[in-house]
C-alpha cells in the first residue's frame, strides 16, 4: 500500500493545491470555472484523441470491457436500491445517493492511470470511459425521472450526452486508429503539448471545486454511498474482470476506475433535475478526500 500511496501522492497533492488556491482566492474566483471548461472541452479530448489514435489497442477486448462495465453498473444499481429502504431516503435524496455511489471522476482517474501505468495506458482507459460515460448518464437520467420528477430535463441532458467531448474524443481516436490514418504529422506534437496540460490543470480544478463547508451535512448517506463506490465497486470490478477473463492491464484499469470518487458534474445534474444538491456537494467533497486513502488501499490489496 505504501508504494501505491507514493505513486499516487502527486495526484492528491495537486487536488489539495487546488483547494488551497480556491481558499486563498488565487489567481481569482473567475479563473477556476474557465480552467475547468478549457480542460473539459479542449485539453482532455485532445489528450484522448492523441493517445487512442496512436496506441496499439488491437489486444483490448472491446466487447469484454463493455460487458464488464454494464454488469458493474447493474450490480451497483441493485446495491443502491437494496439500501434505499434501510436509509429511508426521499426521492431527491436517493438521486444524490445514487450518483454518489455510481459516478466516477474522470480527471482523477486519468491522472491516476498516468501516475501508475504511464500515459501509454490512457488509450485503454479511453475505451473504458467510452462505455462508462454514456451508460452512467443513461442510468442517472432514468433514476431522476423515476424519483425526482426530472423528466422535463431529460431531452437537454440526453442532447448533452450525445455532444459529450470525452465520448466524441474517444470515438474519433478509435476511428483514426482503426482506419490507420492516425494523427497528421503537424498535429501530433501540438496535441502532445496540449495533452500534457490536461492532467495537472484538471486536478487543480477538481480541488478548487470541492466545498469543505458542505461536509457539515455529512451523515449516513455519505457513508453508504462511499461504501459502495470506494470499497465494494473495486471488488465487483475484480470479480467481473476475472469472470470475463480480461487482460491484466484492462483488469487493473477497470478496478482503478471502479475505485474512483464520484464526479463533480453530479452536482450540476442534481441542480438541473431536482436532486438534493447540498447533499450531492457533501458526497463529492467527502468521497474525494476519502479516496486519497481508499484508492491506494484498494489498489494495493487487489492489484
Amino acid at each position: 500500500m505504501l508504494d501505491m500511496l507514493l505513486m499516487l501522492w502527486p495526484v492528491f497533492a495537486l487536488l489539495m493545491l487546488g483547494v488551497l488556491a480556491r481558499r486563498y482566492d488565487f489567481p481569482g474566483e473567475s479563473f477556476w470555472p474557465l480552467a475547468e471548461k478549457a480542460t473539459y472541452f479542449v485539453l482532455f479530448p485532445v489528450l484522448l484523441v492523441a493517445r487512442l489514435s496512436q496506441a496499439d489497442i488491437s489486444t483490448v477486448s472491446i466487447g469484454g470491457v463493455g460487458m464488464a462495465v454494464l454488469l458493474l453498473l447493474l450490480a451497483g444499481s441493485a446495491l443502491c436500491y437494496l439500501l434505499r429502504p434501510l436509509m429511508k431516503l426521499s426521492g431527491a435524496e436517493f438521486t444524490s445517493f445514487y450518483q454518489g455511489a455510481m459516478r466516477f471522476n474522470t480527471y482523477v482517474g486519468l491522472a491516476a492511470v498516468a501516475a501508475l501505468y504511464g500515459e501509454s495506458a490512457l488509450a485503454v482507459s479511453a475505451v473504458i470511459i467510452a462505455f462508462m460515460i454514456p451508460l452512467l448518464n443513461g442510468f442517472c437520467v432514468l433514476v431522476f425521472a423515476f424519483h425526482a420528477g426530472g423528466s422535463r430535463g431529460l431531452r437537454p441532458v440526453l442532447g448533452n450526452l450525445l455532444r459529450n467531448p470525452l465520448i466524441l474524443a474517444s470515438v474519433l481516436g478509435m476511428l483514426l486508429n482503426y482506419s490507420g490514418i492516425g494523427l497528421p504529422l503537424l498535429v501530433a506534437p501540438v496535441a502532445e503539448l496540449l495533452g500534457q496540460m490536461a492532467l495537472p490543470l484538471g486536478l487543480l480544478a477538481v480541488g478548487a471545486g470541492l466545498s469543505l463547508k458542505a461536509l457539515r451535512t455529512v451523515g449516513p448517506v455519505l457513508l453508504g454511498a462511499s461504501l459502495i463506490k470506494l470499497l465494494l465497486f473495486p471488488l465487483l470490478a475484480l470479480a467481473l474482470a476475472e469472470l470475463l477473463s480480461l487482460a491484466e492491464l484492462t483488469r487493473n484499469l477497470l478496478i482503478l476506475f471502479a475505485a474512483l470518487p464520484t464526479a463533480g458534474s453530479a452536482y450540476i445534474l442534481a441542480r438541473q433535475l431536482g436532486g438534493d444538491a447540498a447533499m450531492m456537494a457533501a458526497i463529492i467533497t467527502g468521497q474525494t478526500l476519502l479516496s486519497a486513502l481508499t484508492i491506494p488501499l484498494m489498489l494495493g490489496w487487489l492489484l
